[in-house]
């Protein structure tokens, strides 16, 4: 077959066209400069097509009939089970049927030049794009090299597992059919979120766990989440990992765990963490091993061992630099990014200094999370453990969320909790955490404390409208107490 060769000079080259590649190209393009970008699959990436767009979708219309049978009158309206195909089309609507037209209007219209293919780092601001048809594009920055390849689920040694034909979140996340049995390995966000939204479909949900559920959240969170998958009849097992797994001639799956335990189920979810995105990237021509996470500075310049990487001319944002594996703090490092590599086109120094303008600081003291489990994990900051590890003069502030009037009112019977972390020396709120129904929009007001660095006695002049679930904010402070900051 005979091939064809283009040649393309640009100032940057982005490699991955998510959410993250997406923003560091049109910051960059904003600040006058040429991009283009290099995408292998569907331009939007993992969040708009196998996460959180459609993982949220599954489970929406789950949280709306909970809403509505946690109150009286409104429980008594709503009849019937969720419909798995009704599910399934909303999720595929915001999937947009996975056809990434409307991303690729968005590229043009923003004055960014898309390449299609396999993109390898070939040598020093080089990139050599494969086309599905042979076709290569050879690329050269006159600026930078972006890495924003995203990660992939880890499919770990389990024997058997491999061949037992495993879902990972790409295949839970467009699924077309609910099984009967859903075995899911691993007890982070997406097998808790996962559990959640399989079980409201009409699954058998088994959910297995090296370690207890939610393990990056204060553990009274990830206590309150097993509670409520245990009530709606997901069977945990915790501290319990699996050993093997086969699939039988019938297509029956069955999971082996660590205390003896068999787990038979018609489809096994693995949900066990990521790996990044850089197996094949040619990272051997810039002196680093391939499928490794890239290591960045301040800058999110990537560097080796020994900190630094000639002429400071390739960068890493978004999942594979492995600082916070969440779409909006990768959107986040590509603003600023995006904005730093235009800096440095001018000659000017970017502002690296915290809370500068080309910094990433929230990734190291405000990264923040939802969980959309039912009930919902909301986090920004530190937990209590990690700020005594960050040494800090911790205080930790604890309130019962289902006692606040807003939160009786929403739903009867309602339960939560909420937990405040203060730096006491520098009496400042450094870290919050709260679990309850429907309390996503809560982070926000945490993370603006957090970044603002707001003195704990100016919050008291941050009054909360009665009766809603903000008024947890005041009895937080009435309980650590106003003469604690005097």
């Amino acid at each position: 077959m005979t091939t064809t060769s283009k040649e393309l000079t640009v100032d940057v080259i982005v490699i991955g066209a998510g959410p993250t590649g997406e923003n560091v190209a049109d910051r960059a393009v904003q600040g006058g400069l040429s991009v283009a970008v290099v995408e292998s699959e569907l331009v939007g990436g993992e969040c708009s097509y196998w996460a959180c767009m459609p993982t949220k979708a599954l489970l929406r219309d789950a949280a709306a009939l909970r809403a509505a049978r946690a109150l009286p009158a409104a429980g008594q309206a709503v009849t019937g089970t969720l419909d798995p195909a009704a599910v399934f089309a909303r999720r595929n609507s915001f999937a947009s049927d996975w056809n990434d037209a409307g991303q690729v209007e968005w590229l043009t219209g923003a004055g960014i030049k898309l390449v299609r293919g396999h993109g390898r780092i070939t040598g020093t601001r080089a990139v050599t794009v494969t086309d599905s048809d042979g076709t290569t594009t050879n690329l050269e920055a006159r600026q930078a090299v972006v890495v924003s390849t995203g990660s992939s689920s880890l499919i770990p040694p389990i024997p058997g597992l491999d061949e037992a034909r495993p879902w990972t979140n790409r295949e839970a996340a467009g699924a077309t059919s609910v099984p009967g049995r859903l075995a899911i390995i691993g007890g982070g966000v997406v097998g808790a979120e996962m559990a959640t939204a399989f079980s409201a479909l009409g699954s058998q949900v088994t959910l297995i766990s090296r370690t207890r559920l939610l393990p990056s959240v204060e553990e009274f969170a990830g206590e309150q989440v097993a509670d409520a998958l245990r009530t709606y009849g997901v069977t945990l097992h915790l501290d319990a990992g699996a050993t093997e797994v086969r699939r039988d001639d019938g297509g029956e799956v069955r999971v082996t765990l660590s205390d003896g335990t068999e787990v038979t189920a018609d489809e096994v979810l693995v949900a066990t963490g990521r790996v990044p995105n850089t197996k094949d990237l040619g990272l051997e021509h810039v002196g680093l091993e391939p499928g490794s996470w890239l290591k960045v500075d301040d800058a999110l310049a990537v560097v080796d061992d020994s900190g630094q990487l000639e002429d400071g001319w390739l960068y890493a944002a978004g999942d594979v630099n492995h600082r916070a594996l969440l779409t909006h703090h990768g959107k986040y490092q590509a603003r600023a990014l995006g904005d730093l590599i235009a800096a440095r086109a001018r000659g000017e120094e970017p502002d690296l200094s915290t809370w500068g303008r080309h910094a990433a600081t929230a990734d190291e003291r405000a990264t923040t999370q939802v969980i959309f489990t039912d009930p919902e994990v909301v986090a920004v900051g530190h937990s209590a453990e990690s700020a005594e590890a960050a040494g800090i003069e911790v205080g930790v502030v604890d309130y019962d969320l289902g006692s606040v009037s807003g939160a009786s009112l929403h739903a009867d019977g309602y339960r939560g909790q909420a937990r405040m972390v203060i730096d006491e020396q520098r009496k400042i709120l450094v870290g919050f955490t709260a679990v309850g129904p429907d309390i996503a929009e809560l982070l926000h007001a945490a993370t603006i404390a957090i970044v603002g660095e707001v003195p704990l006695d100016r919050l008291w002049h941050a009054v909360p409208a009665y009766p809603t679930i903000s008024e947890i904010w005041l009895r937080l402070l009435e309980t650590a107490g106003r003469d604690r900051w005097v």
